[in-house]
């Protein structure tokens, strides 16, 4: 039986090899037609997995770019979980942290947004204490902690083989996703004065209606009763969809 510390130099020798072949050679003593097996089986598997979760990305750049990115993270990155479900995550940190100058602009971007898919379809953050029924005016709006607003600079929404804009336009695109009651996930534009709405309830801090007070301030129309007429039937709404769970008292 090997010695421990021989047996771990050749484990790390064979995953060395597995990751990235070109740079690391195989373990000393393991046939080549068995290493070629575990070669395929394993980036195989990794691409499979990768191209059931990014599936605009990998039509966007075609068989040969879409492996030879693959085989980058193969090699490359360090995933921080074992768990299946959380390889795609590792991915979009992937693309994130290890940018190539030959990678699209919109590369990160259109990853992020593949993957918030599946993981607010998996969140399973508990759901806070809340009034379903509270006043959305005078007491603290709650956030479902499943649901994401989202700004990008390309609108991602809309990228794929058949349209690829050479510059992002003038403004963000600002996304909301949510889970729904049947567990699915559903994407909406947003507006601008939306998105910041999101973001002043998100602090957690403020009523709904101070925070709609803000946000008139911001735009300018804090005399105008009509914005505010027209926040409250946001707030609203919000609620109706599930992106609004209700309220707590304020602290």
């Amino acid at each position: 039986m090997a010695e421990p510390r021989d047996l771990r130099a050749q484990q790390y020798a064979f995953a060395a090899h597995l990751r990235d072949p070109d740079a690391h050679p195989p373990p000393p003593g393991v046939e080549e037609r068995r290493m070629a097996v575990y070669r395929r089986l394993f980036l195989n598997n990794i691409a499979q997995l990768l191209g059931n979760g990014f599936p605009v990305v990998r039509r966007i750049l075609g068989a040969d770019a879409w492996m030879a990115l693959v085989r980058r993270f193969h090699a490359l990155h360090r995933s921080r979980t074992p768990l299946f479900p959380e390889i795609g995550r590792e991915f979009v940190r992937f693309v994130q942290e290890h940018a190539d100058a030959g990678d699209p602009p919109w590369l990160a971007e259109l990853a992020h947004y593949e993957w918030i898919e599946l993981a607010v379809r998996i969140d399973d953050s508990p759901t806070p204490p809340h009034v379903a029924d509270g006043d959305l005016l005078r007491e603290v709006p709650v956030l479902a902690p499943w649901m994401r607003a989202l700004a990008y600079a390309w609108p991602v929404h809309e990228l794929g083989p058949g349209h690829l804009p050479a510059q992002p336009p003038p403004g963000p695109t600002l996304l909301l996703v949510r889970r729904d009651r049947d567990g699915q996930a559903r994407f909406a534009r947003l507006s601008a004065p939306a998105y910041r709405l999101l973001e002043l309830l998100g602090e957690g801090r403020r009523s709904g209606g101070e925070c709609l007070r803000v946000l008139a301030a911001e735009a300018g129309a804090a005399d105008d009763p009509g914005f505010l007429d027209q926040g409250a039937g946001l707030l609203a709404r919000m609620r109706a969809e599930g992106t609004v769970l209700g309220t707590r008292p304020r602290a």
